[in-house]
């Protein structure tokens, strides 16, 4: 029961807000002079200066520059053969897009369930997203912790696996980060130094104080341009109990060695504190439906009097998670229903008397009070690194090393009964070389790129005793319902992973634009990864010795054929075969996993739509159709990796109307389906109250959780939960000549079950995002109203497995304000 974690190692405050504020005075420290040449009102190339974003109302959202992240060549996103689309630091500014939930306004295919509360990766194509820095596959991030938007020049988000140049990838998709960096449009460095200061504060005491500067230096003679950001936050929660504390700094430096070898390097610290959240428990319709909560405390079963309940204490009185057919059957199965009908209110009382609880009532629960306790945690400190070597010998030749690291630290504690920790980094070197011939039939490009990439894991979770319900909410944790943990003891673990794989790999890219119109984009990539994995039986309770060493390999390959048409119109079509490495959210590989050759698997895509660029470029659209499906079903990770089926239709359109106005609209139709439960006609699931239809009060096991195995009868009931069939999206922003500019965006998401078993349903809902800033100077005002018409809304969590238990209730109306001075 692979379960997503969120965590980061616990620092010294202090020492952040040092950090900070040193970075803030050294970016007041510019000299007159250099102020002077920041406010002159002349236009330069260099996209800092503010007024660029007064006067032009695109915001940098029209896909008019080229985006290697995609393929690897530098077309733009007309000319790519693929569903994605970017979202600009202009954009992000001017929306207030603060996490990843706020980019399914801009960007179609993007909704996401919650997991635990926490933002790391994107649903993309209903299915868990991953995360590139620079066109680097990070490691796992499906709940470890936020990440992080400020620091961001640009983000893309490439529907579908990743080009075989980026290496094996799932197959929803991906988004990459491009940080800033000190280089203007057309590469060339910066020519005076640039940079702001801003201070966002808002409900629920939000504080959040950032600074960035870039510019050119020198040392000596040598020339180079440097990006510095750092970024603090010091933040309550709407939820009770949980708090953000969080560090980031970046830095990004750029040289020109020679004429012909130039050096990219840098990296990012993040340093997050906070807490997971699981929401609601004992989720019924009438809960969703009314807020009414079914209330009472679970019997004591904490003996030695420390405050905490040990999995020994536990087993002392008995199963607290009774399975399926089993539960009341003397041990035999005697009936092929998953849904347990022998689960009875005759079988609690007399089979599972310590599941009940006590003082039963009902209330109206409020939505800020959730699952986090108030010693929960999630703290995780990532450490990213990169160091490019460019060579441009001219000619259309370019070789690049691009060396990567990324590691974090996670430990995640909840006090209702789950825990995890992660010590896990990777280490990638990779060379592409790249030369492009211009004939007179078209231009042909080409790519060739071997690559080693080095994963170590280490890995701990604790979950056999998890009961989200034995808390009553309205009351908070207390000895009843605080479980001790294997991250505080020390031992009883479920499981305890480590090990290390290494995958090498080779790939080839080529893309053949004729004269005529006609754009061919073909490639192949080969991975052979070996994985050495083994537990620690010491950590595991009732554990014994397994380790395992294995390697496997796999194809990749696209094949992609576009066609510019008359006015701009360019139909596509699109096949590829991804090759899919099947790691947990620690990015660990289990024995078993390893011996058995479960790990490793290949997804397939093919995809077609139209793009075009119209009414002089100020005018961008793009529809698709697609299918997306894994080619062994058996081989997943249901946390980071399923194995499912997509099929759906994305649209998007983005309109310049002038130099004031731009609109934007996106469309998502999708269908997720479940090909491990289609195939075997079962999930495991928790079990939750409107799942038993054969127990009238809930209350005689809600001091446990009822276990077992959901129903796939066919593929309808095979759809994966929480992913709305149906999303519209609309945006538009207008900038006045006095420096004044609103926003608006407008989500509208269909209903959706809670989970699996189809049992709760989450009503549809629009989420109405209005926003105000004005410019003057060197300073920005910036209001923006979330969720203002105050809608009561709620997002599914985990739906395979916990889905018919716990649900979300997010946030009501809030109001963020920002105050930015640029230089």
């Amino acid at each position: 029961m692979d379960r997503m974690a969120l965590g980061m190692v616990r620092g010294r405050r202090g020492r952040g807000w040092t950090i900070a504020i040193a970075g803030l005075l050294s970016c007041s420290a510019m000299t007159g002079a250099a102020q002077a040449q920041a406010q002159a009102p002349e236009k330069t190339s260099e996209e800092p200066a503010g007024e660029d974003i007064v006067v032009n109302g695109s915001l940098n959202a029209l896909p008019v520059d080229g985006v290697g992240s995609i393929f690897g060549f530098d077309k733009t996103l007309v000319e790519t053969p693929r569903s994605a689309s970017t979202i600009s630091k202009e954009q992000i500014e001017r929306f207030g897009i603060t996490d990843i939930y706020d980019l399914v306004a801009q960007a179609p295919g993007t909704f996401t369930n919650s997991f635990f509360g926490v933002g790391g990766a994107l649903d993309i194509r209903g299915t868990p997203g991953e995360v590139y820095f620079r066109g680097v596959r990070r490691l796992d991030n499906p709940g470890n912790y936020p990440t992080p938007i400020g620091a961001s020049d640009r983000i893309d988000i490439v529907r579908g696996p990743a080009s075989p140049i980026y290496g094996p990838s799932k197959t929803g998709g991906y988004m990459n980060f491009v940080p800033k960096s000190a280089r203007v449009k057309g590469g060339a460095l910066m020519d005076r130094p640039a940079g702001e200061i801003t201070y966002t504060g808002g409900s629920w005491d939000r504080n959040v104080l950032s600074a960035n500067l870039r510019g050119p230096a020198k040392i000596g003679k040598a020339e180079f341009g440097y990006s510095l950001y750092a970024e603090i936050e010091d933040s309550g929660s709407y939820y009770r109990n949980m708090s953000t504390k969080q560090t980031i700094l970046q830095a990004a430096f750029d040289n020109d060695v020679t004429d012909t070898v130039r050096i990219e390097f840098g990296g990012m610290y993040h340093n997050f504190k906070g807490q997971q959240n699981g929401g609601w428990n004992r989720l019924t319709q009438d809960l969703v439906d009314n807020g009414t909560y079914i209330t009472g405390s679970a019997q004591p079963l904490d003996t030695n009097g420390d405050g905490q309940i040990s999995p020994a204490e536990f087993d002392a009185r008995g199963t607290f998670s009774p399975f399926g057919t089993f539960g009341c059957a003397a041990g035999t199965v005697t009936a092929p229903s998953p849904f347990a009908a022998s689960f009875t209110d005759a079988c609690f009382q007399q089979s599972y008397p310590q599941l009940a609880l006590t003082n039963v009532g009902t209330a109206k629960l409020s939505r800020r009070d959730v699952l986090t306790g108030r010693n929960d945690r999630l703290d995780n400190k990532a450490k990213t690194g990169y160091f490019d070597i460019i060579f441009n010998p001219g000619n259309d030749l370019e070789v690049k090393n691009q060396l990567f690291y990324d590691g974090y630290y996670n430990i995640n504690e909840n006090t209702y009964g789950f825990a995890q920790f992660h010590d896990s980094w990777v280490i990638e070197d990779k060379i592409v070389v790249s030369k492009a011939f211009t004939t007179s039939a078209g231009k042909f490009s080409f790519q060739l790129s071997p690559s080693i990439r080095y994963t170590s894991f280490k890995h701990g979770e604790d979950f056999t005793y998890e009961y989200f319900h034995r808390v009553d909410l309205t009351q908070g944790y207390n000895a009843l319902s605080d479980r001790l943990l294997a991250t505080e003891s020390g031992r009883d673990y479920t499981d305890y992973v480590l090990g290390h794989y290494t995958n090498y790999a080779i790939a080839a890219l080529a893309d053949l634009d004729f004269n005529f119109g006609l754009d061919l984009t073909l490639g192949g990539r080969y991975d052979s990864v070996t994985a050495v994995s083994r537990n620690d039986p010491t950590k595991i309770k009732g554990g014994t010795a397994a380790s395992a060493r294995g390697t496997k390999g796999g194809w990749s390959w696209t094949a992609s054929a576009s066609y510019k048409l008359p006015f701009g119109l360019i139909p596509y079509a699109t096949a590829a075969q991804q090759t899919t490495l099947i790691a947990g959210q620690g990015a660990e590989i289990a024995p078993g996993g390893v011996a058995s050759g479960n790990w490793f698997s290949a997804s397939r895509l093919y995809e077609g739509g139209v793009k075009a660029s119209l009414l002089d470029d100020k005018l961008y659209a793009a529809v698709s159709v697609y299918k997306q499906k894994r080619t062994d079903f058996n081989a997943q990770a249901i946390v980071t990796n399923q194995a499912v089926e997509t099929r759906g239709v994305e649209a998007e359109a983005r309109w310049a109307v002038d130099r004031h106005l731009l609109l934007s609209a996106g469309y998502t139709h999708v269908n997720v389906y479940n090909l491990t439960g289609l195939e075997t006609g079962s999930l495991f699931s928790f079990f939750g109250i409107e799942d038993l239809v054969n127990v009238r009060n809930p209350a005689l096991y809600l001091g446990g959780q009822p276990i077992g195995l959901v129903p796939i009868p066919d593929r309808e009931a095979s759809r994966r939960q929480g992913i709305p069939k149906n999303l519209y999206s609309l945006t538009g922003s207008y900038s006045f000549d006095n420096g004044i500019a609103l926003t608006g965006s407008l989500v509208s998401v269909d209903s959706v079950f809670s989970g699996q078993s189809q049992k709760v349903r989450l009503p549809a809902y629009a989420l109405v995002d209005l926003g105000a800033s004005y410019t003057v100077n060197n300073w920005l005002f910036r209001v923006v109203v979330k969720n203002v018409t105050n809608k009561q809304y709620f997002r599914a969590n985990f739906t395979e497995l916990f889905g018919g238990t716990i649900v979300l209730p997010e946030r009501p109306r809030s109001v963020q304000g920002s105050l930015v001075y640029k230089f």
